[in-house]
């Protein structure tokens, strides 16, 4: 049996008042251990690029790498992670980004892509597109490229797609 959106839909878990008190929390782990739905998830997500020339697939850490990594590989394209401070061995560029509360900070190795080459962007989730509105600006800032973004889930009400002005291409599999 083939599994539709609306099957994996289906297999996201929701968590009521987690991390705090009235938010709901879509847990993904309960769709990522069933292999037919991950295997739905990245083969779609893959197939929103499939005419779009993609050299690297960056993943933003760390739930970007989960959907990054099998991406990269069914598009023979080199995968690339965005992370959290402190965490790269080498120079790197860094982009801060807004939270609710104050700021935090991403980085990519300054040597992570040829100048020119087509990058797109992968997350599990976009919210408010503080995170993915900073990733795009660190794949700017390397010269390289932004073809697009890809995100498993979007919360349509945090209108986090509104800061992604730098994608010419953004997709979600699952919205809410």
């Amino acid at each position: 049996m083939t599994q539709t959106i609306v099957d994996v839909k289906d297999k996201i878990r929701a968590v009521n008042d987690f991390p705090k008190p009235g938010i709901i929390f879509r847990d993904i782990t309960t769709a990522l251990k069933e292999p037919e739905t991950l295997k739905v998830m990245i083969d779609y997500l893959c197939e929103q690029f499939k005419d779009t020339k993609i050299d690297y697939v960056a993943g933003i850490e760390s739930r970007g790498f989960i959907f990054g990594m099998p991406m990269a590989y069914k598009m023979n394209a080199g995968f690339v992670p965005i992370r959290k401070p402190n965490k790269l061995p080498a120079a790197t560029y860094s982009q801060e980004y807004e939270l609710e509360y104050g700021t935090d900070k991403i980085e990519v190795h300054k040597d992570a892509f040829p100048e020119g080459a087509n990058v797109l962007i992968v997350d599990d989730l976009l919210a408010t597109g503080g995170t993915a509105e900073a990733a795009a600006k660190l794949v700017k800032k390397t010269g390289a490229n932004l073809v697009g973004m890809a995100f498993l889930i979007e919360l349509k009400d945090l209108n986090g797609r509104e800061k992604l002005t730098d994608s010419p291409k953004t997709v979600s599999m699952l919205q809410y």
